[in-house]
Parts: structure tokens; C-alpha cells; sequence
């Protein structure tokens, strides 16, 4: 995991991207995916050529004694049967807890113990900072982690009223420092992007004759 280190006078201890599931539990699902599928595509190529009479009857029918009398053939059924059944299992509790699945957090850990805040959380303190500028609009907000402290993007519209630069930057300033006083963790960058300006609705006067 990577190690963030807060920078001189921001509170916290060293950080820890939590993921929920680890590293290698994802390298052995994909491979896990790999298999079943490769065994569901043969199995669904034998099935489709039984069914269109592509195999004959008889090579069928030798194929399904051979499976009852010939521990050559039935052992290796076995075992790839139970192969499926098991990875069968495995899909379907991860599809039941997927939807309680732990949600990406930034990890601190302090003596006391381990603090937990999710990445939703952080975004939604950016975009409470950010909408504090007067003239933004249609906020949003994203947060990556790497080893120098927290990204943080803030898309807006602005009123095309105010300066540009000088909004921006006093957006970059008060959401950078109201991460690190509320959460402590050190805050690497803040980039501001100006998605468009607010389209004025036209006025019309009326005209008396």
C-alpha cells in the first residue's frame, strides 16, 4: 500500500489506501473468471454441435458410454464438474457481498488506533469548501491518493462575472486548507477545472404601441 506522510504542520499520522478487497484476491478472481469462462465456451461449442446434429449420433453416444464405463473418461468429468461447482460458489457470494462491499478509504493511523475516512467522504467536504466561493455553480468533485497526499479536482460553472483566475485560486486555497483542518490529511494538489460560464436566460421587453 502506498504511504502518505503528512507535511509539516497538518495533523495526522502516516496513511494507508484501504481497497477493501486485496491485490491478490482480484488476480485470483480474474484468473478464476478466465477458467470458467474458457470451460463455458467449450462446453456451450459441444452442446451446439450436439443439438445442430454436426456430431453424429453414434460419436455422441460412444462419448456418453464412455463417461459411464470408462474411469478415464468420467474421472477428469468429475473433477472439472466440481472445479465449476466451486468457482460457481465463489462468483455467486461475491455477487451477494458485493453490494456490502467496503468502499475505497484513506487509512490513518494514530495511537490510539486506525481512523477510516472513504474517498466519497473527502469529495464531499472538497465540494462543501468549494461551494463557499461566490460565482461557482454545478460543482463536482473527484479524489486520488498518491504518495505525496490527496489530488483533488473540482469542476465547476462559473457566473462569467468574476475574475477567472481569482476565483480559482481562492477555490484551490479555502478547499486545500479545509481538508487538512478537517481531516488532517495533507492535500498535494487542487485543480480547478471551468467546465463553461451560466448561460443568462435572454430577457425580452414588450412594446406598447
Amino acid at each position: 500500500m502506498d504511504q502518505l506522510k503528512p507535511p509539516t504542520g497538518c495533523r495526522g499520522f502516516p496513511l494507508t489506501i484501504g481497497r477493501g478487497q486485496a491485490y491478490v484476491g482480484k488476480i485470483v478472481d480474474r484468473l478464476l473468471l478466465l477458467l470458467y469462462s474458457l470451460i463455458i465456451l467449450i462446453a456451450s461449442i459441444v452442446v451446439l454441435f450436439t443439438a445442430s446434429s454436426w456430431i453424429p449420433l453414434e460419436q455422441a453416444g460412444q462419448m456418453l458410454r464412455n463417461f459411464y464405463f470408462e474411469k478415464s473418461f468420467a474421472y477428469p468429468a468429475i473433477i472439472i464438474s466440481l472445479i465449476m461447482l466451486l468457482i460457481s460458489v465463489r462468483f455467486l457470494i461475491l455477487t451477494l457481498r458485493r453490494g456490502r462491499s467496503q468502499a475505497p478509504s484513506i487509512d490513518q493511523r494514530t495511537d490510539f488506533g486506525d481512523i477510516r475516512i472513504s474517498i466519497e467522504t473527502v469529495e464531499n467536504l472538497s465540494l462543501k469548501a468549494a461551494g463557499r466561493i461566490k460565482g461557482s455553480k454545478d460543482l463536482r468533485a473527484r479524489v486520488r491518493v498518491n504518495q505525496s497526499g490527496l489530488e483533488i479536482t473540482i469542476r465547476t460553472i462559473v457566473d462569467g462575472e468574476s475574475s477567472i483566475p481569482e476565483l480559482t485560486e481562492e477555490m484551490q486555497s479555502t478547499v486545500k486548507s479545509y481538508i487538512e483542518d478537517i481531516t488532517g490529511i495533507p492535500v498535494a494538489s487542487v485543480t480547478v477545472f471551468v467546465a463553461n460560464i451560466v448561460q443568462s436566460a435572454p430577457t425580452f421587453k414588450s412594446r406598447v404601441e
